[in-house]
């Protein structure tokens, strides 16, 4: 078997067996296929796609290139949640202990955030002594004594598909669904989850900015789940601004903080009732998405919920004071807020800018390896629809200094568009693919 024949097939629109694949991949994770055509093949998928049983081959060879957690001896269902593109995301951080104090035992490994997606890693080290980097013993020791786990990838997963992202990142063929699919899937399934719902973004703060694009890929995803024998469902939310209040890594901790305490903002304490429900409903702890949505709503009245986040929190090391009092989280020596001009209806708070000016500010990376400041980052005082009224407080900017507050101020009111006439709020949800 010859990689230009395999890459011959694809350009001229063939289907791979699942043999050729996983020779192809294990090119890729031996290096024995150069650079050249990798990026070849890559390209010829890009332009000709590939069907739902080859890239659930692809996902399966990608995940089986590096080590797999079998998850069955722990708990018969374990599950795991995973957002495509994220601004003032900070879901997992809420809905893990919702929904672990259910008794759904919830095993994730997060990741650092990279351009204008947050990562929860870097939110959680908000709090010192804070461990994200459990050993894969530990990892599974925990979800087994604990039955919750939030740490940073633990293993060598799915190893071939960092090699192909790094190629995929400078051939401009990122954009490709069966690629961007088996990317995100390999790693979820290396990783052992049963259970797996997926939060697909859309809008301009995403990587798919029309309903139709994230459908395709929500789908595609579910398929992949589907043929490998796991439980998928996918959630299209909106991500044409952020979601709740807060843009940044501290004050985001101490959102998701005061949510679990009853007290966050409507939109994003929805958003994770939601996912929770389908999670819990994904793992057969509830027969309806109402049933579960009352455990939710119930594991948040009743305390169990924050429970098990300072549980969690203790459990990895952390100084759990801060869960106590999150006014102890990072601040800045800085801080003022952005107030309206002139009135009239908001039809845009574009995500995408919000996000980047708070990577502008220090709150994320511009590449890997960027350190960043926990403690920057920018309120969102305004929503798509909101009447506003000159004077009125459009953002609380959280800088180093006023420089940086000026700068981001100059672009947060590009991030705005205005009407003279009421204009619809924005959904949180699009659509559920099963």
């Amino acid at each position: 078997m010859r990689a230009v024949d395999i890459i011959a097939k694809k350009r001229d629109k063939g289907e791979l067996s699942k043999k050729e694949i996983k020779f192809f991949i294990s090119g890729v994770s031996d290096g024995t296929i150069p650079d050249y055509q990798v990026s070849a093949w890559a390209m010829a998928i890009l332009l000709n796609g590939m069907t739902d049983q080859e890239t659930t081959d692809l996902t399966l060879a990608m995940a089986d290139s590096g080590e797999t957690l079998d998850l069955s001896a722990i708990a018969p269902i374990v599950v795991d949640k995973h957002s495509t593109d994220r601004v003032g995301d900070k879901v997992t951080l809420a809905v893990g202990p919702i929904v672990a104090s259910c008794g759904l035992p919830v095993g994730k490994m997060s990741g650092r955030g990279l351009g204008f997606s947050g990562g929860t890693l870097d939110k959680l080290e908000s709090i010192p002594g804070y461990r994200v980097d459990l050993t894969k013993d530990e990892f599974l020791a925990q979800l087994k004594d604990f039955g919750f786990v939030l740490t940073g990838q633990s293993a060598d997963l799915a190893p071939a598909d960092g090699k192909l992202y790094a190629l995929r990142d400078v051939t401009a063929t990122v954009p490709s669904l069966p690629l961007i699919a088996s990317s995100v899937m390999s790693k979820k399934i290396a990783a052992g989850a049963q259970a797996i719902v997926l939060d697909v973004k859309v809008g301009n703060g995403a990587f798919m900015k029309s309903i139709e694009d994230a459908r395709k890929l929500a789908e595609l995803m579910v398929a992949i789940g589907k043929l490998s024998g796991r439980r998928v469902t996918a959630v299209l939310s909106d991500m044409n601004q952020p979601l709740g209040i807060a843009v940044g890594n501290a004050i985001e901790l101490r959102e998701a903080i005061e949510t679990l305490k009853g007290n966050g903002p409507v939109d994003f304490v929805e958003h994770c009732l939601v996912i929770a429900s389908h999670m819990l409903l994904l793992g057969k702890k509830a027969e309806n998405l109402n049933g579960a949505r009352k455990q939710a709503e119930e594991a948040i009245n009743s305390g169990r919920a924050l429970k098990k986040f300072k549980d969690l929190v203790k459990a990895q090391n952390g100084d759990v004071s801060y869960v106590d009092d999150p006014e102890k989280l990072p601040g800045t020596p800085y801080d003022d807020d952005v107030e309206a001009d002139k009135e009239g209806y908001l039809s845009e708070v574009n995500a995408q800018t919000v996000g980047e000016t708070a990577v502008d500010l220090g709150a994320g990376r511009a590449k890997k390896g960027d350190a960043i400041d926990p403690g920057v980052g920018i309120l969102v005082h305004v929503k798509v629809g909101d009447k506003v009224n000159k004077g009125s407080k459009l953002f609380t900017i959280l800088s180093k200094n006023e420089k940086d507050y000026k700068s981001a101020s100059e672009r947060l009111l590009g991030a705005l568009k205005w009407s003279d006439k009421q204009t619809n709020p924005l959904p949180l949800f699009y659509d559920v693919i099963r």
